[in-house]
């Protein structure tokens, strides 16, 4: 890592001072053209200026053949290499037994999805030839961009590349090889929505979930109390606006603050459904959080942080008469967020607070490196400590499923899960506390 960070100094250098855009929905015609001028937006193609050593991924769905089976299709293009033809085909099924939400709960033993996201990994062996390919070409400052608008959960971060060992390429996971960023068409009928790099830097602003009632018993056992307050020693030492109540944190995020705020944290929790309006977070559903105007994000970019569980799955809201994915990385997004870091499953208390605090610790020492690159990082040291994934444990063990073997695989799938959607370059600078700020005390929320 030692030569790493020059070069990626340079490579922030050159893009983010010049404000290279990687996607952007277009206007329709004669919409808001005044608005345009003054942002100064064009209608490039969105894939007409993406950063130096960027592999741009598409995947979409695909549902003219395979006997109208849900599918997807894939094409690629990376500077210096062939680009990879949309291809689609038997082995291109929308994969439902791979998603990260299947961790816990009804889905098979962490070993054994490993193992199946690895079967599946081998079987787009194309593209995965074509990643290497890239690899090869851009070496350490590859940045692989991935714009999937399918809602099939595919975990991309746990690709499993093979090794080539012709180009000193060795075998891995996509998200700990190389910094992976996500993005999903975001639109809207009235602005131009571009994921220009940013640099957010301020204070943060979180909300703590915190349930106060006492447990009560239920048919199969206790409820169990919820309290995410211990998620604020991560932020000790920042200027920190801690709530503990989600309407004191929205009345914020509404208002016009005079310090910026570079980073929206909520620790909560999130559930999932197949419909956008059973979608919540702190007990608060998606389409209320869509009527707020969330000035801070449109003011500042700030990043959102968003541990939570299923905070990265999305729905397609048909139900309402659109196509569009809506979820909660896309609504904070569009509201003006300068990029998202949520999560793909269910991820335990105390896990993600160790993890989230891992995160902060990279971004916190080296506050010019992307925050997509500080995640590949950040799952690098994950898989540094699980060890060889050749070693993966069997899923049971004298008859009955093996619990300690899954335990150091499971904290493995937990850092894959958490994922970023944003421009690759986008970098985030927390602040340091000044008087009359918080410093990540419990003593100090609202």
């Amino acid at each position: 890592m030692g030569g790493e960070s020059a070069g990626l100094r340079r490579l922030l250098e050159n893009s983010v001072a010049t404000g290279r855009r990687l996607a952007r929905t277009p206007v329709p015609a004669g919409v808001r053209t005044g608005l345009r001028e003054r942002l100064g937006l064009t209608e490039a193609d969105a894939d007409s200026r993406p950063p130096p050593h960027t592999a741009r991924i598409t995947v979409v769905p695909h549902h003219e053949c395979h006997g109208g089976a849900q599918a997807f299709g894939v094409s690629a293009w990376c500077e210096g290499i062939p680009p990879f033809p949309y291809t689609t085909g038997p082995t291109q099924l929308r994969p439902t037994g791979i998603g990260l939400g299947n961790a816990l709960g009804d889905g098979p033993a962490p070993s054994q999805l490993l193992r199946d996201i690895r079967h599946w990994s081998h079987n787009q062996r194309r593209l995965a030839a074509w990643i290497n390919r890239a690899r090869a070409v851009h070496g350490d400052a590859l940045q692989v961009t991935i714009h999937d608008d399918t809602g099939y959960e595919i975990p991309w971060e746990a690709f499993w590349l093979p090794a080539d060992p012709a180009v000193g390429l060795g075998e891995g996971l996509l998200g700990a090889l190389v910094a992976v960023t996500r993005w999903l068409t975001i639109r809207s009928t009235e602005l131009v929505l571009p994921e220009a790099s940013v640099s957010a830097a301020g204070d943060v602003l979180g909300y703590y979930f915190h349930d106060a009632r006492p447990a009560r018993p239920y048919r199969d056992g206790v409820r169990h109390i919820h309290d995410m307050r211990a998620d604020m020693a991560v932020f000790q030492g920042y200027a920190h606006r801690p709530h503990l109540t989600i309407d004191g944190f929205l009345d914020e995020l509404d208002g016009c603050p005079a310090d910026p705020v570079g980073l929206v944290y909520m620790a909560a929790h999130g559930t999932y459904d197949d419909r956008v309006d059973a979608l919540t977070l702190a007990e608060v559903t998606w389409a209320e959080y869509d009527d707020r105007p969330m000035t801070v994000l449109d003011k500042d970019h700030s990043m959102v942080c968003l541990n939570a569980c299923h905070s990265a799955r999305f729905v397609r809201n048909t139900g309402l008469g659109e196509t569009d994915l809506r979820g909660f990385a896309e609504l904070f997004l569009r509201k003006g967020a300068g990029g998202c870091v949520v999560a793909a499953g269910q991820v335990g208390d105390s896990e993600a607070r160790e993890l989230i605090g891992q995160l902060v610790g990279i971004l916190a020492a080296e506050p010019w490196r992307p925050v997509a690159d500080s995640l590949r990082l950040f799952r690098a040291r994950a898989l540094d400590e699980f060890g060889p994934l050749t070693n993966l444990p069997r899923t049971l063990h004298e008859g009955r499923l093996n619990v300690d073997g899954q335990r150091p695989v499971l904290r493995l799938l937990y850092s894959l899960m958490f994922q970023y959607y944003g421009h690759p370059l986008s970098t985030l600078s927390l602040s340091g506390p000044r008087p009359g700020t918080a410093t990540g005390g419990e003593g100090d929320a609202r």
